[in-house]
């Protein structure tokens, strides 16, 4: 005993039958998680595998993982003390807006903003086509997916690599401010995931933008900690507003307006030193 380094201490052996890896977590026991957290965490950034791929996989594997009807009865029991997500489930809105119905909107208003990023950069309108949700959490992901875009201009999170921290962190950060915690982590570990990574890119292989990436982090916990729950947000009804009345409408503070990751971002791509 004495020859164990003290930091191993304690551990213990534990003995299984099973022929196959497996643990307490049920995330660890997914092998796919685990192929996916190696390559996502760990690789470097390049053409052959744009980094918005890398969500559409995790979308499929967190959704092997997770239980919807579990998901579903923490919503049920939450909407017993939270007004606006009651609202939000009875209204049940699902977008059907096209690139066409943004195109009179005022330049410098959020749909105008939006509409010049669609034809600029040739965007799909909708992450998430609409569809019939079959429960409560699975229209959370819908609506999740159509709002997404709208998010990065109401936290002035950049259409670019780091300015998915700055939108990620505040989304997280803003559903563990509203929600229980036992809700606030089925709804917030793909997010997790998905942000996580560019931390450990950027600490292992862009180390020239460590200061944009934590800067990122802190803009977006910091606006999603300050505000009214705008993840419920039906941000159809300020597309006409400038983002800064849409703020004010939505209940969303302490959005740095004045950040720019582009510059940033091209370094974190690994498309200029």
């Amino acid at each position: 005993m004495n020859d164990i380094p003290y930091l191993y201490q304690g551990i213990q052996k534990v003995m299984t039958e099973s022929s196959v890896l497996v643990s307490s977590s049920r995330y660890l026991n997914n092998p796919q998680l685990r192929e996916w957290m190696a390559t996502e965490l760990l690789r470097r950034n390049g053409p052959d595998m744009p980094t918005p791929a890398g969500a559409y996989r995790l979308s499929f594997i967190i959704k092997e993982i997770q239980d919807s009807s579990y998901i579903d009865s923490l919503f049920e029991k939450e909407r017993k003390n939270f007004p606006a997500l009651d609202e939000w489930i009875k209204n049940g809105f699902i977008s059907t807006y096209t690139a066409k119905d943004l195109a009179n909107l005022p330049p410098d208003s959020v749909g105008g903003l939006y509409y010049k990023q669609v034809n600029d950069y040739n965007y799909q309108i909708n992450i998430v086509p609409p569809y019939e949700p079959k429960g409560i959490y699975d229209y959370w992901l819908l609506r999740s997916g159509q709002i997404h875009d709208w998010e990065h201009i109401i936290v002035n999170g950049g259409f670019d690599s780091l300015g998915e921290v700055t939108t990620g962190f505040a989304r997280m950060e803003n559903i563990y401010k509203h929600f229980s915690p036992e809700l606030a982590c089925e709804l917030s570990c793909m997010q997790f995931l998905l942000s996580f990574r560019f931390i450990s890119r950027t600490a292992l292989h862009y180390p020239q933008v460590w200061a944009d990436t934590w800067g990122a982090v802190d803009r977006g916990r910091r606006a999603g900690k300050a505000s009214d729950p705008y993840v419920l947000a039906k941000y159809e009804d300020v597309l006409h507003l400038t983002p800064k009345e849409a703020r004010i409408a939505l209940g969303v503070r302490e959005v740095d307006e004045t950040a720019d990751t582009a510059e940033a971002s091209q370094i974190w791509n690994g498309l200029s030193a």
